[in-house]
């Protein structure tokens, strides 16, 4: 059963002087597909700025926005209002020889190193032992397990830098460095998997018209004939409680807010994000 989300999202850049001019994108937008339904959505800035909306080779919705008057505090807010999805296949069905040939060429995006997700010997080692007798679907299953039950969620140990190899090798992280991870680990035995940006509300039996303290949330799909979403930091089916924003081969395509500047350094990144079940 799909659950009506609306979704507060706030982060404040505060900087050491005055800045002169910024460029800016943000990726904090849920969209309509599978299953989801995005109902409303408003994103405000402050100093004002007028925002361009476009959609990115990933499908992610983008809004794009410029500053030209000196500031020392930029403000970006958004609010949505989503119907969830119910929760998805947990199968796709492949054999591993589907997943060669045509899908190789189809999904080399996803096969192919990225930036935070690159292959090494230790990645190959681990991935090899998981992908051991199994079908493609089982070793999504593994690949989820093992890191939610083998990896401490642990904030502060990690950057948006973090690579899927330090991970393994720390031991910790957070959501998305579990996702990197997963990704890497299928990557590497010939899975297609993409790294997707979201919300979670963080209480199963939520009470409707009641505001949770909430964050970004990331997870991943891994194709197996279809695309299959799994969460490897908590183990839950992708559905109800999840909000999708973007998809992408790592978080680097799905940045939530990213760009340039010309002024002092920034001192102070606040990000606030706040989730309530309305029906």
């Amino acid at each position: 059963m799909s659950w009506r989300l609306r979704v507060r999202h706030r982060t404040t850049l505060r900087y050491s002087g005055p800045v002169h001019a910024s460029y800016n994108e943000v990726r904090i937008s849920p969209r309509t597909r599978d299953g989801q339904l995005a109902i409303t959505h408003e994103i405000e800035t402050a100093p004002r700025s007028q925002l361009y909306a476009y959609t990115d080779a990933w499908q992610t919705l983008v809004h794009a926005f410029d500053v030209h008057e000196t500031h020392d505090e930029l403000v970006v807010a958004a609010s949505s209002l989503v119907d969830s999805a119910d929760p998805r296949s947990t199968e796709g069905g492949a054999a591993w020889s589907d997943l060669d040939g045509d899908t190789r060429d189809d999904y080399c995006e996803y096969l192919c190193d990225s930036s935070r997700v690159v292959s090494t010997d230790a990645i190959a080692r681990a991935a090899l032992e998981i992908r051991a007798g199994t079908t493609p679907d089982e070793a999504v299953d593994a690949t989820t397990a093992w890191i939610h039950e083998a990896f401490t969620y642990e904030p502060g140990t990690t950057t948006v830098a973090t690579t899927a190899d330090e991970v393994l090798h720390a031991g910790h992280g957070v959501c998305q460095d579990f996702a990197h991870l997963g990704i890497a680990l299928l990557r590497a035995i010939g899975i297609p998997a993409r790294y997707v940006s979201g919300y979670l509300h963080p209480t199963p039996d939520a009470v409707i018209g009641q505001s949770y303290t909430g964050e970004s949330h990331a997870w991943l799909e891994a194709w197996t004939g279809s695309w299959r979403a799994v969460d490897p930091t908590t183990a839950v089916a992708v559905g109800e409680r999840h909000v999708i924003v973007g998809r992408g081969r790592d978080y680097g395509d799905v940045t939530p807010l990213k760009g340039i500047y010309h002024g002092a350094a920034a001192d102070v990144v606040e990000v606030d994000v706040e989730i309530e079940r309305v029906a």
